[in-house]
């Protein structure tokens, strides 16, 4: 985990998690970590990083935002947004960008995905310096890598499999390997914030694109539930079974900011665990608040 004035701090084990995180303040170098640079799977995460391609890419004009997409049953896995819709959904691109970073749509997502380009957004990733970042696929590869793992041929198939594996077996699906999923470090998923909140990360109407939806985000259990009201978050969740994260900008009142990731492992593997989405909390305060009195957390 990790904290930097604009990023996160170290998540310290605990008896239910324990993970990397990292913490800084916007465009400062101090930083809060533990274990910065541990690659880990960045599931939803890496969503932030296909919409600021999309968003460059507009900025470009090698996209019109209001393109219209049909998204049919063909294209959906389940889930928020239009992925949990019955009939077909005709959507702009704008709007597919919206719903990926704002409810985590995994079907908005594959959709701009194939739009933007999956390659495009590897190299996008290098040319900002994100050298231990990868991006492999969209949410369908990960569905796909999934079934493989577990000997399903469909999503109705994996549920009965999927619960009949021991946990050890489950720790061992492709998507919470960083070797072979989507993955970075906590080190540098705040340095992608920073550069995004600094418009260092494209032209400055894609940045703000991508910090205006990440503020619009509608999950507020895990980075929000350590910091006062009045203090704005803007983040991008990620969650597989046993892995839980989040990555996000704090802004107090006054003007100071700090990104923040926090990567939290549960014994348990499960999707939904307050006990972790609360620590996940209360580590990235203890980091901001250890930067802002620029000291070392306690």
């Amino acid at each position: 985990m990790g904290a930097h004035p604009a990023a996160g701090s170290p998540l310290p084990p605990s008896s239910p998690t324990g993970g990397p995180a990292t913490a800084h303040p916007q465009g400062a170098s101090p930083d809060v970590s533990l274990s910065p640079d541990t690659p880990v799977p960045i599931s939803s995460v890496f969503k932030v990083l296909l919409v600021l391609e999309f968003a460059r890419q507009v900025a470009a004009g090698q996209l019109d935002p209001r393109e219209r997409v049909l998204v049919t049953d063909g294209q959906r896995l389940g889930g928020w947004g239009i992925a949990g819709c019955v009939d077909d959904v005709e959507v702009s691109l704008r709007d597919l960008a919206y719903f990926a970073l704002t409810v985590s749509d995994n079907s908005a997502a594959d959709v701009l995905l194939s739009r933007v380009g999956l390659d495009t957004v590897g190299m996008l990733a290098r040319e900002l310096g994100l050298a231990r970042t990868r991006i492999v696929g969209g949410p369908r590869e990960a569905l796909a890598s999934m079934l493989d793992d577990v000997g399903a041929r469909t999503a109705e198939e994996f549920a009965p499999l999927y619960r009949a594996l021991p946990d050890e077996g489950k720790r061992r699906l492709s998507v919470l390997d960083p070797a072979r999923a989507n993955a970075s470090t906590p080190r540098e998923v705040t340095r992608l914030l920073d550069l995004i909140w600094r418009d260092a990360a494209g032209p400055p109407e894609a940045c703000a694109q991508v910090r205006a939806l990440m503020g619009r985000q509608v999950f507020r259990h895990r980075l929000t539930s350590g910091f006062p009201d009045e203090v704005r978050i803007a983040a991008k969740t990620g969650t597989l079974p046993g892995l839980h994260i989040e990555a996000g900008v704090v802004r107090w009142p006054e003007g100071d900011t700090y990104a923040v990731a926090v990567f939290a492992r549960s014994h348990a593997m499960a999707a939904d665990l307050t006990r972790v989405d609360a620590a996940i909390g209360a580590a990235a305060r203890i980091a901001v608040d250890s930067l802002r009195a620029g000291g070392e957390p306690s």
